[in-house]
């Protein structure tokens, strides 16, 4: 088998504003930093939490949409793969760097003034697919359901 998979699957909530740059053929780039919480029982059946942090990149078109509408404390969900890089420290020292390159990214969660996520991109069209408005309430009993 010559082929491997690598899929990253995280659901977290942002730790800081998302920054976005550009590079120097003008292709946007958008940085994020990912918490991630998991929670279990010790030894001593007493529940712990552990945080791990993800640096998520998200390129182009897609990164500069959720540039706008995404801040610290959002929750996503982020499906994409590993890349590692290398570059020499200040000291001379070869330094490694693993960041998830986004594919997807969905809106979850409230944001603080009570709306859904999922807002709206620049262009008014839903981000991801979801709208984020919730489903709309039938009060009509006799209404015509087709379900």
């Amino acid at each position: 088998m010559s082929e491997g998979i690598n899929r990253v699957m995280l659901l977290g909530n942002l730790g800081q504003d998302p920054e976005l740059r550009f590079t120097q053929g003008g292709k946007a780039v958008l940085n994020i930093r990912l918490a991630t919480t998991e929670s279990y029982l010790d030894r001593d059946k007493v529940r712990k939490e552990s945080t791990s942090w993800h640096d998520v990149v998200v390129w182009g078109a897609r990164g500069e949409g959720l540039s706008k509408i995404l801040f610290k404390g959002s929750q996503i969900f982020v499906e994409g793969s590993l890349r590692t890089s290398s570059y020499d420290g200040r000291d001379g020292q070869k330094r490694y760097r693993t960041e998830v390159n986004a594919r997807n990214v969905v809106l979850c969660g409230k944001k603080p003034d009570g709306d859904y996520g999922g807002g709206q991109g620049s262009g008014g069209a839903p981000v991801g697919g979801y709208s984020g408005a919730p489903a709309p309430v039938i009060d009509d009993p006799d209404s015509d359901v087709p379900f």
